[in-house]
């Protein structure tokens, strides 16, 4: 049971950050007994890793959406350019399946 400091996200997420004590359990110099504790919270205004990799692949797929609309709208002959937006489009989608999957992964494991 050895304590350690946490930050908290503003998207509720938080992470481990610095060792703070250690526990009477461990007599060993140097070696923590592995049990983390929570020393102090630190609260951060920003969002975590995964959260701000998710709202950058919206931000990029809402801007494709964008352009393939002007595109189609404006009535472009660049067949290849939009076939190629609507592949990319697909696949930011994938990937923002995938990391909401792996942030809600996390946060399950977290609560077992």
């Amino acid at each position: 049971m050895c304590f350690y400091n946490q930050k908290r996200f503003a998207c509720g997420d938080w992470s481990w950050t610095s060792f703070a004590h250690r526990c009477n359990y461990e007599y060993r110099t140097g070696e923590t007994c592995g049990m983390r504790l929570v020393n102090a919270t630190e609260n951060d205004k920003n969002n975590c890793r995964l959260c701000e990799k998710i709202e950058t692949k919206y931000r990029r797929r809402s801007a494709e959406l964008e352009r393939l609309a002007r595109w189609k709208r404006e009535g472009a002959t660049l067949v290849a350019s939009m076939d190629r937006s609507e592949r990319l489009i697909l696949d930011l989608e994938k990937e923002i399946r995938a990391l909401q999957r792996e942030r809600d992964d996390r946060r399950s494991t977290l609560l077992r």
